[in-house]
């Protein structure tokens, strides 16, 4: 008796973490039933697979969906919608810029519900590490936070607060209790506070001045304190949007000597750089801010050599007005690019090195984020796990489009770079969030739990 699938793609190239190869991949129940070199079997979708790629759903551990309490700056309906229509099918929402910020279990729940109400991709939720929430963080990690995230530097939202290195130091500590890591915005408030005053109280503001308010000493600096931090406690530091190839050299030292981190990295710092601000104006404000054209080769090279552990969006969206400002001091720090994490990883691994480089691609944007957060069921194309998939078409290149967008608000700095690359279906557990072949979208979020809770 011929089996039964929900879904079958036909002879798509299926790209793992260490290879390609032309397979058909079958979908039943929500989970990848069958991976061959030819299916048999009736199924409910056929999918045409050739000449294009399928890779596991991407996952993004670092998006600002701004919900709830900010959704008028995007909210999780657009944001999840935006990261499906990029393949993505797991997103993780930082505790900050929502209101109120994830700091505690009431804010927590309520983020939660929010999500599983409009949410087409499944997700994870960051608790927050801030002055005065000690006692909140077990109720944190008890109802399912992903893990925590701390900032050494003012956030820009006065709601969430940074922390010192001792206060740092107790929060690894109680993580490391835990068994959650820490995500860490690694910038010196001691510099930045200094640097911003000085050329604050002369009147300036240019992007020129934005930029050496935050230099890059800034960011080892805050690196080496969460480093010696994590070495002190045991905890699993993970460095977010690092934005210099000099931060990799120190973290890879440091994991040499038996520090537990991982490096994130962020498509920003790798097509875009600091000459082009210029251009770009507030559009592409973020901090740390895009570093020189050199080191964001340098971070390429990195990147190419398996020293960074995976590629985040850091998708910090904001309405036009925040953006609409010469004044960078005063403009949002924070770059639009969910849709965009696989898709410009993709175009340029094409471009340099042809599809035999895009394993790396699978590895960063969706195996490197399984790996270290603990998620057995999502990263790889393999029977048994979530039937989360992106089916991918290269072609030739074509300008990132504004009408493309589905964010809030279509603002990106991406848009006018040439992309060759075409996300046609995503799908997550087996349900279409996205899809250029017209079928009904029926995916609906569900949570993902931290390892606190996972399996009760």
């Amino acid at each position: 008796m011929a089996e039964e699938f929900d879904w079958i793609v036909r002879q798509a190239a299926v790209v793992s973490s260490e290879s390609l190869s032309l397979r058909d991949v079958a979908v039943r129940e929500g989970r990848i039933a069958a991976i061959e070199g030819a299916l048999e079997g009736r199924t409910r979708e056929e999918v045409n697979g050739e000449g294009r790629y399928l890779f596991p759903g991407t996952i993004d551990p670092h998006v600002h969906f701004d919900e709830p309490g900010r959704e008028e700056w995007e909210g999780i309906a657009t944001g999840s919608r935006a990261l499906a229509a990029g393949g993505g099918s797991l997103f993780f929402d930082m505790p900050l810029n929502s209101l109120p910020p994830t700091v505690d279990v009431e804010s927590f729940l309520e983020k939660k519900r929010a999500a599983e109400a409009t949410a087409v991709t499944d997700f994870a939720l960051w608790g927050g590490i801030v002055p005065g929430n000690p006692k909140e963080r077990e109720g944190l990690a008890r109802a399912g936070a992903i893990g925590f995230k701390a900032f050494l530097a003012p956030t820009g939202t006065p709601e969430f607060g940074w922390v010192d290195r001792a206060a740092l130091r107790e929060g690894m500590r109680q993580a490391a209790d835990f068994g959650l890591p820490v995500a860490v915005h690694a910038e010196s408030e001691r510099i930045v506070t200094e640097l911003t005053q000085r050329l604050r109280a002369h009147g300036r503001g240019s992007w020129r001045d934005y930029l050496t308010s935050r230099p890059l000493a800034a960011e080892i600096e805050a690196v080496r304190q969460a480093l010696d931090c994590a070495g002190e406690t045991g905890c699993r530091l993970h460095l977010v949007h690092v934005s210099a190839p000099e931060v990799v050299e120190i973290a890879q030292a440091e994991r040499a000597k038996g520090v537990d981190v991982t490096v994130e990295t962020c498509p920003h710092y790798l097509v875009l750089c600091e000459e082009e601000l210029e251009r770009l104006g507030a559009l592409a404000k973020c901090a740390p801010p895009l570093r020189s054209r050199r080191q964001s080769e340098g971070l390429w090279r990195a990147l190419l050599q398996e020293q960074i552990d995976l590629l985040a969006s850091d998708h910090s969206p904001c309405p036009p007005a925040a953006k609409a400002t010469s004044d960078f001091f005063a403009a949002w720090g924070g770059i639009s690019g969910c849709q965009h994490l696989l898709p410009l990883l993709l175009d340029r691994l094409a471009a340099e090195s042809g599809s035999q480089a895009f394993p790396l691609a699978a590895r960063l944007c969706a195996l490197g984020s399984a790996r270290r957060f603990g998620i057995a069921s999502k990263g790889a194309i393999a029977v048994g796990n979530d039937a989360d998939l992106a089916l991918v078409e290269v072609g030739e290149p074509k300008p990132i489009a504004t009408k493309d967008l589905l964010y809030r608000h279509p603002l990106s700095p991406y848009v006018g770079l040439p992309s060759r690359t075409s996300i046609l279906l995503t799908l997550v557990r087996g349900e279409v969030a996205f899809s250029r072949f017209g079928h009904p979208l029926r995916a609906r979020g569900r949570f993902l739990p931290g390892p606190c809770t996972r399996g009760k």
